[in-house]
């Protein structure tokens, strides 16, 4: 009795991935010709950066240390005490917005979450600087509000991929939601949350240099007075001191961080 072998089925003409790459190029394809990039005009891109640098080469030293300073100074003070307030109100919203332990009120706050991140730094600048004024207290605010949503984002994520021995060890014992968020829950994901109040520290650092264009304080204000007159001389002390600025916190913030998760 002879037996027909099993042979594997031929592959698909066009599978799932192929699908995937031509609606990405058609994607491609369709935002290009929307901006209307032009090939010339994207050639010259890096002759005139360079023509440019030359510019703001050699930076004022003396106008870095008198005015670009203490504008970076500034930015880091909003960038901090949003941070704060973002980490602050997040807290909450990520525990209740962990469906591991909420399940019906995570979906909830998971779309007002949604809702917070919708709204860039620099839209939120706009909103707030007619309610409280100029200057740094609406850039401290823009950047607070939107760091509740990607903060509680990613702390509700945290708390969903935790380990759930803990919990349920203390639910057993009869403990209370109380006692399960302050005994099992916390001291798992405090650490990771320290660590993504730092990541949010060095995103808000770089989100305030921008929010001074819409004057809520910040490098962004003196960066744009620079290039609206021509300085650029004086530019390239701001982008060259905000550049070390931004490094330097950087690599403070990735050791702290990493020593927070791996100890």
């Amino acid at each position: 009795m002879s037996t027909t072998p099993n042979l594997p089925n031929p592959p698909k003409r066009f599978g799932v991935a192929t699908w995937v790459s031509f609606v990405l190029a058609g994607l491609f394809v369709w935002a290009v010709l929307g901006i209307e990039v032009e090939g010339d005009r994207l050639a010259g891109v890096p002759g005139k950066l360079a023509d440019l640098a030359g510019l703001m080469w050699p930076p004022d030293a003396e106008y870095g240390q008198e005015s670009v300073l203490p504008a970076i100074l500034e930015s880091i003070q909003i960038a901090w005490l949003g941070t704060m307030i973002g980490a602050a109100l997040s807290l909450p919203f990520g525990l209740l917005g962990a469906k591991n332990l909420f399940p019906w009120l995570g979906t909830g706050v998971t779309v007002i979450l949604a809702a917070i991140r919708a709204f860039p730094e620099i839209l939120l600048a706009i909103y707030f600087v007619p309610i409280v004024g100029l200057g740094a207290f609406a850039g401290t605010l823009a950047v607070g509000f939107h760091s509740i949503g990607m903060l509680g984002k990613l702390s509700s994520d945290v708390v969903e991929s935790m380990d759930t021995g803990p919990v349920e060890a203390l639910t057993a014992c009869g403990g209370s939601k109380i006692q399960t968020l302050r005994w099992a829950v916390i001291p798992q994901v405090l650490p990771e949350f320290v660590a993504l109040w730092l990541y949010r520290f060095e995103i808000n650092i770089r989100a305030s240099a921008v929010l001074g264009v819409v004057g809520a304080g910040g490098i962004g204000g003196v960066l744009l007075q620079t290039l609206r007159y021509r300085r650029f001389d004086k530019a390239g002390a701001v982008i060259v001191l905000t550049v070390l600025v931004v490094l330097a916190i950087d690599a403070l913030s990735s050791r702290i961080r990493h020593r927070l998760i791996h100890g």
